[in-house]
């Protein structure tokens, strides 16, 4: 089954000690980078969190934050830190001393100073297998987006895959009609210059048959299209195979393309063209 790099999850739980919410999102990227974002009292967690995604996800960009929320918040209980507070008042008046300032800091000025004003915190060790088990769950939801999401890109190449197929079966079920035609052609312009010689239209018609043989680039594209469906049953990583296989079959769309000479031929390598290039946007997006 493949996955889709584009997802997104989001967990949360309430616990007796605060709120929970974990939120994770991820898009097409060429390798996996991975985006932590935790509160500072959690930071110490993200090694683990980091493990745990490298042990599921292979590619995509993916950004992870955690919200925390505490109960403590409701009743708070604040503690001043008077010796902090007794220096920045000391600091204060040597600096006014040097500076012929008399004036002082107000309460409000004080209290705004890092770590002087102290609140009880939940003990970060005593939550972490709470906070990573939610992590999980919440991962957990992003690989079955992404496998969703990668169920529906499987349906959307295998749809351009019969498409494919059917105009490489139209271009065989054309190519006599136009050789045809295009001997006609010739005979027609030979016989108007001079008087028609059956060798040289021979001779013509297989230069012409040559330039216009297209069956290896039917066949090559064919052959790409097999290793697609095969590969799009793999449970495995397969995004950088797949887009390989789109660019070859692009290119054999361009040859094709090239070396058309008829309406009717050019009209399909268009219409290959557009169906590859649809695929291409989508193996992007596989994992």
């Amino acid at each position: 089954m493949i996955c889709s790099m584009t997802a997104f999850a989001r967990f949360d739980q309430q616990e007796s000690w605060g709120q929970i919410c974990w939120e994770l999102r991820s898009v097409n990227h060429r390798y996996l980078d991975i985006c932590i974002r935790l509160p500072d009292d959690c930071r110490r967690l993200e090694i683990k969190i980091r493990e745990h995604i490298q042990q599921y996800l292979k590619r995509g960009k993916v950004d992870c934050t955690l919200y925390f929320q505490s109960n403590q918040n409701e009743n708070v209980k604040l503690h001043i830190n008077q010796t902090l507070a007794q220096q920045l008042c000391q600091a204060t008046k040597e600096i006014n001393n040097l500076t012929g300032n008399d004036s002082l800091p107000g309460a409000l000025d004080i209290l705004a100073w890092p770590g002087v004003l102290e609140t009880e915190t939940v003990d970060v060790d005593t939550i972490s297998e709470t906070i990573i088990m939610l992590f999980q769950k919440a991962l957990e939801q992003l690989i079955e987006h992404r496998e969703r999401e990668g169920a529906q890109l499987g349906l959307f190449i295998e749809q351009r895959c019969v498409a494919i197929l059917d105009q490489i079966e139209q271009i065989r079920n054309e190519l006599p009609m136009i050789l045809q035609t295009q001997r006609e052609r010739l005979e027609k312009r030979l016989t108007e210059l001079v008087e028609i010689n059956s060798e040289r239209l021979e001779q013509e018609m297989i230069v012409l048959a040559q330039k216009m043989d297209v069956a290896e680039e039917l066949d090559r594209i064919e052959t790409h299209i097999a290793e697609i469906r095969k590969i799009l049953n793999e449970k495995k990583v397969v995004g950088r195979r797949l887009d390989f296989l789109v660019q070859e079959l692009h290119r054999e769309a361009n040859t094709l393309g090239a070396k058309s000479n008829h309406i009717n031929t050019s009209h399909h390598a268009i219409e290959l063209k557009v169906l590859i290039e649809q695929m291409r946007e989508q193996t992007q997006n596989i994992e």
